[in-house]
This record gives structure tokens, C-alpha cells and sequence, in this order.
């Protein structure tokens, strides 16, 4: 069930999965992407290790606020807003959802606002886990095809823009997994009737691409935190991973052998298992 929130003058869809009883952790998504990019199956499989999972609509993303009225971003022009006000967002939702902490985990952009989060409302960050992301844009810059994905013109009806999610996947997406194409486009498919808002996600770049980096920022952030990444990412190259993993004093990192920008089906108990570890150690300590 998808239930909503109001927060920071906008609304937050949201959904859970796993017992109220179970550890809080929070899943954050990335650019352009709605909560229904972290998997069921995969939610599911972090409830069966004793969470409760709360996956949320970013604003400009879903079912979520949408800010139709500041228009698409030009280059050069002000962001209407930065990842600071998106992780103030995620410390909003844990307001309704009565939780004081908790586990933080976040993919790609997700990864930045969890990086954000944590030193920006230390207090409500039990454990950090950022999966293919960056403590900022320069620091691992993407391939020139991994980062034409990032430009393509808005489709113009449900079939072109299935078939450019399709294009733009196989671009990014881990060469060392094939592709359940059928799958995939059955996703694409439903996230489109979902939402479709392309200004949304030019929005949501803007913010990242004028957010100063965080580098210095996460030398201050003394919570457990794991880094996960793909040693064949071309959109945010593993650079960025081994870059979050140095500003973080004691962070793990995980290297994934043949993972891209994406978390395919056949690495999830590898993502989960590590994050299981890292959350049950945390609770164990408290």
C-alpha cells in the first residue's frame, strides 16, 4: 500500500515492507528513479533479515510533490533546490514515520542524499550504506556514452520511451549480468504508468550538479558505513565508490565484480548480505 506524507511543504509516497517490530532502514533511490526501482523482491529479502523497510517517491520523482511551477532547469541557471533539501526530505519522512534513526541506505543519487543525511542530521543515521555513488560529480566522472544517457530528449508517447529506458539500461547496466529484457521492460513499463516526468529528473541533476561536493564533509560522519560498487560502473566509475569509502573514517568497501549502474538479481544477496551484517552489528552495540 502507498501511503503518503507530508513534509517540508510537500508530500512523500512511501511504502513498507516487514514488521514495525524489525530494525528501521530507510532505501533512497536515484535519479529519476521511483521507489519501485528498489525491487519487491528485493525489499522483501532485507524484511526476511529482520527490517523494517521503508521505500519513498524522492520529490520530482513518482507518486511524490512534483515542482512543475520552477520549470526545467537551463544550464547555468539556479537549481531550485539541492541535495541538502532532499535529505531534508528523507529526515521529514523518519519524523512521520516516528523513527528517531535510522539505517540509510542509498543508490546512486540516493547514495549522495544518504551521504547528506548523515552529516547533515547525524542523529538520525544509525548506519550509512551508499551503493554506486560519489562524494560529488568531479570526483569519478561518467563515461561520454554513460553520461549521453543522462541528456536524452523526453519521449514523446509510452513505446519511445520504454524503448530509450531499454537503450539507456544496456548502457550502463552491468555487463557482467545479462539482462532479463522482458523483465526490464515490464518495469520500465509500469514506472512510466506510474510517472513520467522528465523535467522532474532535470531537476533532480541540477540539484546534484550544484551541490558542492562532500568529500570533507563525510570525514565527519563517525556512524558504521559501507560503500558498495560495481568495478564496472561507466555512469559513476568505481573511483567514486573508493572515493566515498576513503572520506568516511572505518567505511568497507565492496567491490562487486561485473556490476554497472544498476542492482541486478543475481548480486542482491551480495548487497543484502553485507548490509544485514552492517545493521545487526549496529544494533547489537546499542
Amino acid at each position: 500500500m502507498t501511503l503518503r506524507a507530508s513534509v517540508n511543504g510537500i508530500e512523500l509516497a512511501y511504502e513498507s515492507f516487514g514488521s514495525p517490530d524489525g530494525r528501521p532502514l530507510l532505501l533512497i533511490m536515484g535519479l529519476g528513479a521511483q521507489l519501485i526501482h528498489w525491487d519487491d523482491g528485493f525489499c522483501s529479502l532485507l524484511a526476511e533479515q529482520g527490517h523494517h523497510v521503508v521505500r519513498y517517491d524522492n520529490r520530482d520523482a513518482g507518486l511524490s510533490t512534483h515542482l512543475h511551477d520552477k520549470g526545467v532547469p537551463t544550464p547555468g541557471a539556479s537549481s531550485a533546490y539541492l541535495l541538502d533539501d532532499m535529505a531534508d526530505d528523507a529526515a521529514g519522512l523518519m519524523d512521520v514515520l516516528g523513527w528517531p534513526a535510522a539505517h540509510v541506505v542509498g543508490a546512486s543519487m540516493g547514495g549522495m542524499i544518504a551521504q547528506t543525511l548523515a552529516f547533515r542530521h547525524p542523529e538520525r543515521v544509525l548506519t550509512l550504506t551508499s551503493i554506486m555513488s560519489t562524494p560529488g560529480p568531479s570526483v569519478a566522472p561518467p563515461t561520454e556514452a554513460a553520461a549521453a544517457v543522462l541528456y536524452v530528449p523526453p519521449a514523446a508517447d509510452r513505446e519511445t520511451a520504454l524503448a530509450q529506458a531499454l537503450t539507456n539500461r544496456l548502457a550502463i547496466g552491468s555487463p557482467g549480468y545479462e539482462l532479463d529484457r522482458e523483465r526490464f521492460t515490464r518495469m520500465a513499463g509500469l514506472a512510466y504508468d506510474r510517472c513520467y516526468d522528465p523535467a522532474g529528473t532535470t531537476r533532480q541533476l541540477a540539484a546534484i550538479m550544484a551541490s558542492p561536493d562532500r568529500t570533507e564533509l563525510l570525514g565527519g560522519v563517525n556512524v558504521p558505513t559501507l560503500v558498495i560498487h560495481g568495478d564496472a560502473d561507466p555512469l559513476v566509475p568505481l573511483a567514486g565508490g573508493q572515493a566515498t569509502a576513503a572520506a568516511v573514517p572505518g567505511a568497507e568497501l565492496v567491490v562487486l565484480p561485473g556490476m554497472g549502474h544498476d542492482l541486478p538479481q543475481p548480486l542482491w544477496p551480495q548487497i543484502v548480505g553485507p548490509i544485514t551484517k552492517l545493521t545487526a552489528n549496529s544494533a547489537g552495540k546499542a
